[in-house]
């Protein structure tokens, strides 16, 4: 098989803190998070910045963590507009104020994401540990004041996929342009409370067509992404658009990572900007080539017909679910451990909401226990 064309990396994501106020049960976060406190400096992400922007990223996303607890957020704003990237805000909104957002338009950000957990009060702060809706709700007006173009984004799971329809109603009360309904991904702290989080077929097929007759009504007067789970799936999604191929992620820390999740595959060595340059990162660094391509395929990935549409799906998922990263995704219906899929399926099917272990939220106290208990 011949070596992939590796092509520029087009996506950079600045995670610029893993600390953040709120305690999110699905952050997708490593929930060993607490290890990662040297954070980069603000030359050193300007460093990385001009790096990727040299290699050819076009558009720069600034999330955590929470990226408003960074002091010198405006600055790296400021930095990226300069070097020319369209650049995107991901945030709770703990910490945006007017002030403050008026000085991160001063410095030329372009773009807002916004996160919600729910349409009410009380599951809102029930899902984040903090008393944060009322406080989210007003700089959902801010953004708006100041006339930035919004996305809403809210994680949907077993406790709000009921909800969706005034999930929607609230967005489109709020101005919202976009709103992404993502049903949870499970890494991080989602995969550790999967079996609370885990939602019925029912629920997810009834939250679709609600969404299907919303967007009907709507219009378009708001867009509507409805991410299905990929339990749910019978293929796999193309993870990142493959492996190394147009995402690049730089951690809190400084590990460059192929992926959101990727630091949860045990005996990879990411590589670390501050010893190496991102060019040689992202085209000769043995982390970034591992899954580039279709040479490190195993059946029946290697011989699927769909594997340049797929890439095999997702490498955090096939660990997490199979114990493999390089084997197929078992979202795959050609999975052999696609029953392993089906199973926590059925789990949720049967479960009682109220039963098994309760909900474990994201906090330092958590992440250095689970970090000493390996």
């Amino acid at each position: 098989m011949d070596a992939p064309a590796i092509t520029p990396p087009l996506w950079l994501l600045a995670e610029l803190t893993y600390r953040c106020p709120l305690h999110c049960v699905f952050c997708y976060n490593p929930v060993d998070y607490v290890r990662c406190r040297d954070e980069l400096t603000l030359e050193q992400w300007c460093d990385v910045m001009r790096q990727a922007r040299e290699l050819g990223a076009a558009q720069l996303g600034f999330s955590g963590g929470e990226p408003l607890l960074r002091d010198d957020l405006e600055q790296l704003v400021a930095e990226g507009r300069r070097l020319g990237f369209y650049t995107n805000l991901i945030t709770s909104g703990i910490g945006l104020t007017e002030a403050r957002l008026g000085a991160l338009r001063d410095a030329g950000l372009d773009h807002i994401q916004l996160s919600f957990q729910d349409s009410t009060r009380e599951m809102n702060d029930f899902l984040t540990s903090t008393r944060t809706f009322d406080l989210k709700s007003k700089v959902a007006r801010l953004i708006k004041q100041f006339d930035y173009p919004m996305v809403l984004n809210v994680v949907l799971h077993r406790y709000n996929l009921d909800h969706v329809e005034r999930i929607i109603e609230m967005a489109l009360a709020m101005g919202a342009e976009y709103l992404e309904l993502a049903n949870t991904q499970y890494y991080g702290w989602g995969l550790l409370n999967r079996a609370q989080l885990m939602p019925t077929r029912e629920q997810v097929e009834k939250a679709e067509a609600v969404v299907n007759r919303c967007r009907e009504r709507i219009g378009n007067r708001m867009r509507i992404l409805f991410v299905v789970p990929d339990y749910f799936e019978d293929k796999p999604k193309a993870c990142m658009s493959g492996w190394g191929s147009v995402f690049l992620a730089v951690s809190a820390d400084g590990a460059a990572l192929p992926c959101h999740a990727a630091r949860s595959i045990p005996g990879m060595v990411f590589p670390d900007v501050r010893s190496q340059g991102l060019r040689e990162i992202w085209y000769d660094s043995a982390a970034f080539n591992r899954f580039r391509g279709d040479a490190w395929m195993q059946e029946p990935c290697r011989t699927c017909p769909d594997k340049d549409k797929d890439y095999g799906g997702c490498r955090c998922q096939a660990l997490a679910l199979a114990g493999d990263a390089a084997s197929a995704d078992p979202v795959c219906e050609k999975s052999p451990a696609h029953g392993v899929v089906q199973h926590v399926v059925k789990l949720a099917q049967r479960r009682d909401p109220d039963a098994g272990q309760p909900l474990i939220f994201r906090s330092d106290a958590e992440s250095r226990r689970l970090l000493a208990e390996g």
